[in-house]
């Protein structure tokens, strides 16, 4: 199962829009990946409101794409 999440992890780019499990307190659960790293900048759809997120906590909560970066469309 952790070869699976690093695999997919390693996927999520700058630009791509991602579903996570729990919503943000505006009521989306949209997010767009501004920067990724050790901690992944996530800015939220609904409100624009940004926040740094640790791998991990990604790792743990990504429910999937949204919408690719453009160039980036294997799935």
């Amino acid at each position: 199962m952790k070869e699976r999440e690093h695999i997919m992890e390693e996927r999520i780019e700058i630009s791509d829009v991602i579903k996570m499990k729990k919503q943000h307190p505006c009521g989306t659960n949209e997010w767009e990946v501004l920067r990724t790293g050790m901690d992944f900048r996530l800015k939220c759809l609904g409100c624009s409101h940004q926040v740094m997120v640790s791998r991990k906590l990604v790792e743990k909560n990504f429910r999937g794409f949204i919408k690719r970066a453009k160039g980036n469309s294997e799935l």
